[in-house]
């Protein structure tokens, strides 16, 4: 089960405000690596300097699409990371992340290890950026997130799969949102081992207004408080 590249996916739509950190933060990760890791930032219908700023970070692939759909936009940047690998698909991991999402240093470290040991899909936790949320947001975030137990709740920022397993799963489908939560269910339907994990929290944007209607936006606006 040795992994022996990892390709590194972000979907970017107008994020030239946040993406330079998020690349700041992957690139920290892949040095503590021992094999390559492919970094590409799809550009997704961005009418802003996302694309610009990406291609000023050595070593990031961007991709310009007008697609203006996240599942997509993730499709199209996991098919060319693959391609670019050149290894066996059951040796590639595939991490995913969003453009306005830190990632700590053992983000990548730790789920390569995993893979090794034989996981084929990794769901880590998210953190909304607290300098986002209201003191009584913050508290409710506290309120129902124990650490060392996992919630399991599926982010695109934080979702680490096999490739064969992304392959065997028919990839990403064309959803406007919850495209994450989609194939993580095909994968279940497909047997792989699957865990949950905390170790490598990623902090995400804690804005409550997001690119599409649902997604993470919707839930801290609507949701958080009645948790």
């Amino acid at each position: 089960m040795t992994i022996r590249a990892v390709a590194v996916v972000i979907p970017a739509r107008n994020e030239e405000a946040l993406i330079g950190r998020c690349l700041e933060s992957v690139l920290a990760a892949a040095e503590l690596c021992s094999v390559p890791v492919h970094v590409t930032v799809v550009a997704d219908a961005c009418t802003d300097r996302t694309a610009e700023i990406a291609h000023g970070f050595e070593g990031v692939h961007v991709l310009d699409v007008t697609e203006a759909n996240v599942g997509r936009a993730r499709a199209v940047g996991v098919t060319w990371a693959m391609h670019r690998a050149r290894v066996a698909t059951s040796t590639l991991w595939i991490a995913n992340t969003d453009a306005d999402s830190v990632v700590p240093p053992n983000w990548i470290a730790d789920q390569i290890e995993l893979g090794a040991r034989g996981t084929d899909l990794v769901i880590g936790t998210v953190r909304p950026d607290f300098d986002d949320l209201s003191p009584e947001q913050i508290a409710a975030w506290h309120a129902g997130h124990v650490p060392g137990k996992p919630n399991g709740h599926v982010h695109g920022a934080n979702l680490g799969i096999r490739g064969s397993v992304y392959e065997a799963a028919k990839g990403f489908a064309p959803l406007a949102e919850h495209e994450d939560v989609d194939l993580v269910a095909r994968c279940a339907a497909l047997g792989c081992v699957t865990l949950a994990s905390d170790d490598f929290e990623v902090r995400t944007s804690g804005r409550q207004y997001g690119r599409t209607e649902g997604g993470y936006a919707r839930y801290l606006r609507e949701e958080l408080l009645n948790t």
